[in-house]
């Protein structure tokens, strides 16, 4: 049913092969999209994610001024 495809990273610009077996697992958890970046591209974004807190709010502010 599946076959590999070659994909091109949109980080990286390298070409990188999303297999039948990733395919299937992307089919079975419901994703529609196929992989935009290579494993590597990925994997790094995922540890930036990771290190920056992840979930939104990337920003830092100045505490609250609290009042009597």
């Amino acid at each position: 049913m599946f076959s590999d495809k070659v994909l091109g990273c949109k980080d990286c610009g390298r070409e990188f092969e999303f297999t039948a077996s990733e395919q299937e697992f992307y089919a079975e958890k419901g994703f529609t999209n196929e992989p935009g970046r290579c494993p590597e591209c990925r994997a790094a974004r995922k540890e930036q994610t990771r290190n920056n807190g992840g979930g939104g709010g990337g920003y830092s502010r100045q505490p609250r001024e609290m009042f009597p």
